[in-house]
């Protein structure tokens, strides 16, 4: 596996809250670089993600800013931190740097809220659906990166599993369900295995009817990474050139009011899961 030659989108997003704490407070990378002991391009570093700042120094930081967030200041001390290398990394240099990052993100999310509007949520893929959709990629992917992309789908999607899974709110329009790809089998199964994970209890589908009509980010396909304070969640976005990460805070309010208007209009869990049912029993 190769090494790492840029950060991920963790550290960078880690290097711009600190830029962003510093400014707001008025002092300047080499007032920042004098509070830490240290020189003026290590400062640079840590903003801008190439380096890791200790999560002492980033209390001092926190400090002389007069940061008082307490929950904003321990989200990042714990995105300081050292946490070992996530499973993702066995894939760098093998898979595109921006699903790694996806992974990196979820693995990390307090809470995730997503919406899709003609495709299943990749987190409650089968494996058949997944390979029909990693097979129908322009330009097609040679057999062993569609086998790659495959088993790294499959351990994203134990984000949902395990001792303590992050609470997942899965916002799915009628249209990605009565999609048949992969034919009229495979897309019954595929809703049979939605049903299933439905009766999680950190799970909750909530699905749009054709009779909604229109909505706001009706042509979107996004998921909402909540972090340990509101500052910190992230939005990531699919798009044919790769996924993109939103932060700002007026990006990140206008997708929460996004999300909120599409949970009013959806069904109910139980309703969602009815209509899953009826379409899956119509194949």
């Amino acid at each position: 596996m190769p090494p790492r030659t840029t950060p991920t989108e963790r550290q960078k997003r880690l290097g711009s809250e600190l830029r962003k704490m510093r400014m707001a407070a008025g002092i300047s990378a080499d007032q920042a670089a004098g509070l830490l002991g240290l020189d003026r391009a290590k400062i640079s570093n840590f903003e801008t993600g190439i380096r890791s700042i200790s999560p002492e120094r980033l209390r001092t930081l926190a400090c002389n800013c007069d940061c008082s967030d307490q929950a904003y200041i321990e989200g990042l001390v714990s995105m300081a931190r050292p946490n070992g290398r996530g499973w993702w990394e066995r894939y760098r240099g093998a898979l595109p740097a921006g699903l790694l990052d996806i992974a990196e993100s979820e693995a990390y999310a307090t809470r995730m809220r997503t919406v899709h509007i003609a495709h299943i949520p990749g987190l409650l893929q089968t494996s058949d659906h997944a390979l029909e959709l990693f097979r129908a990629v322009l330009p097609p992917l040679p057999e062993h990166e569609v086998a790659l992309r495959l088993a790294f789908r499959v351990e994203r999607q134990q984000a949902l599993e395990g001792d303590d899974p992050p609470e997942y709110v899965g916002v799915l329009h009628e249209a990605a369900a009565r999609m048949q790809f992969g034919g009229r089998k495979m897309a019954r199964a595929q809703l049979e295995y939605l049903l299933t994970a439905s009766e999680r209890p950190t799970v909750r589908l909530l699905v749009i009817p054709f009779s909604a009509g229109t909505f706001p980010g009706s042509g979107q396909t996004f998921n909402y990474l909540e972090g340990p304070a509101p500052q910190l969640d992230t939005v990531q976005v699919d798009s044919t050139h790769g996924p993109e990460f939103l932060c700002q805070e007026a990006q990140l309010a206008k997708y929460r009011t996004h999300l909120d208007w599409m949970e009013r209009i959806a069904l109910s869990p139980a309703a969602s899961r009815d209509l899953i049912l009826d379409i899956a029993n119509d194949l």
